[in-house]
């Protein structure tokens, strides 16, 4: 059950026309959104043909026009570009004289805040940060999903009930970012989103090579309680051979890393030590037997198997 307070009436904002600047996965999926809550797509840019493909099935019957025309019809204009392209789009659409006064310009990016959209901002518009901390498949799976997601929210304090209150409309829960914090914000984000897709990419090719026929099968299960008992314990939750300080196990498995997927190696010891690190301060790792993990850690970095006696590893495997 959401634990936001809905808005009341005259906080909502009015019925928009909404439009989109950049069709990737997120810009369509917020766009259609926004329309079961009754406001009314009415225009959409995209580049690539794939991005053309995805506006047309997210947003059947909604034309695709070029930025500047999509800013001419909107009242709210979704900016959903790349990061990295955010800035010079808002400074080109308020140059080029697009921005409307009184227009609300809405951008996703999780690094940003509000203050990317300050030229904007001078040509009249009303900047807001709405980035839904999801991940998105470009398909309308993504609409039902936004069901409960976290968005951070980075506005003008005068600007943010309408903010909160778009939000909600989408199904959303707003998560109050500062402007300062939203770098650090992004990051968490990354670390564990983005990194994780990786992480279990990689165990599922490393299960094939083992013979594993249904990977994600096994994973599955692992993977989700793993999951659970993390967000509901934080570090206590940690199991495996690092916590236990099983130095010989880690040593084993930086062996078959090497011989299988070397392109592993570092992610493995990288982690590993970060867990080690975490175990011994929160008292779940033994100090005595930190110092042959970390050995083991440390020499795998340079090729060695760690199981040559001289950190003692043969001793602590269990």
């Amino acid at each position: 059950m959401s634990t936001v307070q809905q808005p009341e009436p005259g906080d909502r904002p009015a019925r928009l026309a909404v439009g989109v600047v950049g069709a990737g996965r997120v810009g369509p999926a917020l766009a259609a959104s926004l329309q079961l809550a009754g406001h009314r797509p009415v225009a959409v840019s995209g580049v690539s043909d794939t991005s053309r493909r995805r506006a047309e099935a997210m947003l059947p019957g909604i034309p695709l026009v070029p930025p500047a025309e999509v800013l001419q019809r909107a009242d709210l204009v979704l900016l959903t570009v790349p990061d990295d392209a955010l800035p010079g789009l808002v400074t080109g659409l308020a140059e080029t004289g697009a921005v409307r006064p009184g227009q609300l310009l809405v951008h996703t990016s999780g690094r940003y805040g509000a203050k990317v959209l300050d030229p904007a901002l001078r040509a009249g518009a009303l900047p807001l940060a709405l980035h839904p901390a999801m991940t998105f498949t470009g398909t309308p799976v993504d609409v039902q999903r936004l069901a409960g997601c976290s968005f951070g929210v980075t506005a003008p304090e005068e600007l943010r009930l309408a903010a909160e209150a778009l939000v909600i409309e989408m199904g959303g829960e707003p998560e109050w970012i500062s402007e300062e914090n939203r770098p650090l914000y992004h990051a968490a984000l990354a670390l564990g989103a983005n990194h994780l897709v990786t992480l279990v990419a990689q165990s599922m090719e490393l299960l094939r090579t083992a013979g594993v026929e249904a990977p994600d099968r096994m994973l599955g299960p692992l993977l989700g309680a793993a999951l659970d008992n993390a967000l509901r314990s934080g570090d206590a939750a940690l199991t495996g051979p690092v916590m236990r300080g099983d130095a010989g196990t880690v040593a084993a498995h930086v062996t078959e890393l090497r011989r299988h997927a070397p392109q592993a190696v570092d992610g493995y010891l990288a982690m590993a030590r970060a867990t080690a690190d975490r175990a011994l301060a929160h008292g779940l790792l033994k100090p005595e037997l930190a110092e042959d993990l970390l050995g083991v850690l440390a020499t795998g970095a340079d090729g060695s198997d760690g199981t040559d006696g001289t950190n003692g590893t043969e001793g602590n495997a269990r």
